[in-house]
């Protein structure tokens, strides 16, 4: 009888077992993707943390577009030769490889945003939404997609192409689309951002992309397609949309005046130490490195780890004309004396213009248009990045229209963007002339905003401008390899990540990368 009983026991046990149920892997207590993107309000969060990866982006990405170029360098740092200080400064001199850290966060953060994306854009037909709740969540999803891969495929060329969520190993290792296929599924999501997202409601803007962004993002793929016609009718209709310049320059970057009528887009951060705060530090990444930043900041910031980087060359500084009221808004100058650790014991804080540095003191200077003050806390700064603005919308329209023969529209343009700088307006109507003036007006228009490598590399002149810039570098700098600034086509783009390729075979390298 007994033996019967436990016979009947494990009988019952194995009955139910057996049911789906008892194994389901989904959590109760918390959410889980089979749960999760059910109403339009997780949709929304869910497209809202494809915003997200940006921030590391951008923490990134001016190693590789501006320090890059011949806008800015960084101060060496002679008795620490760690490997996190000297893989950033091998990116400025073009000794990089395809291990470097900072190259390779590029890399994944924009296909962190990219996985995000996906996510939203193959969930949301399964959510029952208003027709406008659908284009605006989808419109911004396409928008961070198109972004994000129109980053990749500059800096790495032809890259694998995710466009549905990862759920299964098959599907987690492609290999590498041309460039070509890359730019037509840009095009057709900005196209589709276009159509869905709607124009600012009103300035000061939300922050989240919008007509304008998705607009601005096609014409500047149209233009590195020099597809001028298409990119000129897209610019052309911002300024319906309610976009225009600021008064000031300075303007466009105050903490005040965030999402502004001139911001088409820009990253978002808040400062602060409570909990749900996203503060930026970018002044004190290119500061020189001190103990203490307490003359400029505010704050006892010891940036020994962390400053030293994107700091303004000679080149840069002295392309600006008199009287560019720009150069004063965007540089200023950390004045003091360098001590037996190699840092900046920081005296003054002074103008750029005209500067002559006082006696038995170095001036070292740095990017002013994110110096913002207060700050509530060290380390601690509420700047936004911009990705596009206005006065770059102009100046793209002055060149696409300059290149179809069109110098007349394309000085209205261009002197509006000089007007505003205090300058005299150019009357220059030779098409090679004015396209040398239009690419001088984008490097100090937009410097220390990541454009000038893109610029360099789209017009053509990359290898030409940065090998005569290397020349001057080398006889500046000191400690630079020997190989550094051996410049050709190969270095016009970074190397895809080895660990990338370790675990994906089918992933080539770039050629001149190993």
């Amino acid at each position: 009888m007994k033996r019967i009983y436990i016979f009947s026991i494990l009988l019952a046990f194995t009955a139910v077992s057996c049911k789906k149920s008892f194994i389901d892997l989904t959590p109760l207590d918390s959410n889980s993707p089979v749960t999760f993107f059910k109403t339009e309000a997780q949709l929304r969060q869910a497209v809202t943390a494809a915003y997200v990866p940006l921030r590391d982006l951008e923490n990134n990405d001016y190693f590789l577009c501006e320090m890059r170029s011949d806008n800015t360098h960084y101060q060496t740092y002679a008795s620490n030769r760690g490997t996190a200080y000297v893989q950033r400064e091998n990116i400025s001199d073009f000794v990089d490889d395809p291990t470097n850290t900072y190259t390779n966060n590029e890399y994944f953060a924009c296909y962190t945003g990219i996985s995000r994306a996906n996510i939203v854009i193959g969930r949301i037909g399964d959510v029952t939404l208003t027709a406008a709740a659908k284009n605006d969540i989808d419109g911004q999803a396409k928008f961070l997609r198109a972004f994000n891969y129109f980053k990749l495929v500059r800096l790495f060329g032809g890259v694998p192409l995710y466009l549905k969520e990862v759920d299964k190993a098959a599907d987690a290792f492609l290999s590498r689309s041309t460039v070509d296929q890359v730019y037509t599924q840009i095009v057709s999501d900005a196209t589709d951002a276009i159509n869905e997202l709607a124009a600012p409601a009103k300035f000061p803007q939300t922050g989240q992309a919008t007509k304008g962004s998705a607009t601005m993002l096609l014409a500047d793929v149209y233009m590195t397609q020099k597809k001028y016609p298409e990119a000129e009718a897209l610019l052309t209709t911002l300024s319906a949309m309610g976009y225009g310049l600021n008064a000031n320059y300075a303007d466009a970057f105050l903490t005040t005046n965030k999402n502004s009528k001139e911001s088409l887009f820009e990253v978002q951060y808040l400062e602060g130490t409570a909990a749900g705060t996203q503060p930026s530090n970018f002044i004190y990444q290119f500061l020189p490195r001190a103990s203490t930043t307490i003359v400029i900041t505010g704050t006892t910031t010891n940036t020994s780890a962390i400053g030293g980087w994107n700091t303004p060359t000679k080149d840069l500084i002295s392309s600006y004309e008199a009287g560019d009221k720009r150069l004063d808004a965007s540089i200023a100058v950390a004045e003091g004396a360098y001590n037996a650790s190699d840092l900046l014991a920081i005296s003054a804080n002074k103008s750029i213009v005209g500067y002559t540095p006082a006696a038995g003191k170095i001036g070292v200077p740095y990017p002013k248009k994110y110096l913002h003050l207060p700050h509530v806390a060290t380390n601690n700064t509420n700047d936004d990045w911009p990705i596009y603005r206005y006065a770059d919308a102009l100046l793209l329209l002055a060149e696409a229209q300059n290149e179809q023969g069109k110098s007349g529209p394309a000085l209205i343009n261009l002197n509006l963007v000089r007007a505003r700088a205090g300058l005299v307006a150019s009357t220059e109507t030779d098409q090679a002339n004015l396209r040398a003036v239009l690419a001088h007006e984008r490097r100090v228009e937009l410097a220390f905003e990541n454009h000038r490598w893109h610029d360099l590399v789209r017009t053509g002149t990359a290898v030409t401008v940065m090998t005569a810039y290397g020349i001057m570098a080398k006889a500046t700098y000191n400690l630079l390899p020997s190989n550094a600034f051996t410049i050709s086509d190969n270095k016009l783009l970074f190397p895809i990540p080895q660990s990338e390729r370790e675990v994906n075979p089918d992933l080539t390298q770039n050629p001149g990368y190993f």
